[in-house]
């Protein structure tokens, strides 16, 4: 029987949709870090494909890190890698737990600052107004995954910078004292590590990031967060699933 996530006179290659099908089984934690997956025979058997497209789809997955050969036991799952899944608004640690994973943060710094011009055009502040800057280590399972730098008009600020910044789930918080968010546009883009940030990831210097902006509005449709997040791309990795 062929695998019914496959159309096989779709214009996307097999091994493309090979590769999504897999990449899917681990951001539903089907398969979980450190599972072997199935042989290559019995990933033919299964999606009724060549040897080729099988080999193809894992070696690109192997190159994103979502996969590791080992010799003499297969391939398997690699170590904490976490998929996120572009489909709704929610904060880092909302979409870490809904995956089954352990989530913490660490504070490196939470200040008001009245000289981030860029971050007060984006939140529509006047020259006279606040920011409140803070930033943070995003970790999953006890591993470094991101830096965090969010910034806030001072009147949310102030409520954030009342409670524990090293375990706060800001969504949740606004919600608490009647922020509620409506939308958000993101962007994503490669950047490298500088060394400062390198070593707060442990990773080396120049290493390739996934930075992600995004800007949430509320219900007014007045922006209330600006936040630039780099992630580690070894670790994290996004999964979009587009249909027609």
């Amino acid at each position: 029987m062929k695998e019914k996530n496959i159309n096989y006179n779709n214009q996307i290659p097999l091994y493309q949709q090979v590769k999504d099908v897999l990449t899917n089984k681990i951001s539903k934690k089907i398969w979980k870090s450190g599972d072997l997956i199935p042989t290559e025979q019995e990933l033919i058997d299964e999606f009724k494909v060549s040897r080729t497209t099988i080999r193809k789809a894992i070696s690109e997955m192997v190159q994103e890190n979502l996969l590791k050969k080992q010799q003499g036991r297969g391939t398997t799952v690699n170590n904490h890698v976490f998929i996120s899944s572009l489909r709704s608004l929610t904060g880092f640690a909302e979409e870490v737990i809904g995956k089954g994973y352990l989530t913490s943060s660490k504070l490196i710094s939470a200040e008001d600052r009245k000289d981030l011009y860029t971050e007060k055009k984006i939140l529509q502040l006047s020259e006279n107004e606040s920011v409140t800057l803070i930033k943070r280590i995003r970790f999953v399972e006890d591993n470094p995954v991101a830096l965090e730098r969010t910034s806030w008009p001072n009147e949310i600020g102030k409520i954030l910078q009342k409670q524990d910044l090293n375990n706060a789930k800001y969504y949740q918080i606004l919600e608490k004292y009647g922020f509620y968010l409506k939308k958000a546009n993101e962007t994503i883009s490669a950047v490298n590590a500088t060394p400062y940030e390198a070593e707060l990831l442990g990773i080396t210097g120049g290493e390739a990031l996934l930075e992600m902006t995004r800007v949430s509005y509320g219900f007014d449709d007045k922006p209330i967060e600006y936040t630039k997040t780099k992630f580690r791309s070894d670790r994290y990795h996004y999964n979009v699933e587009l249909k027609r």
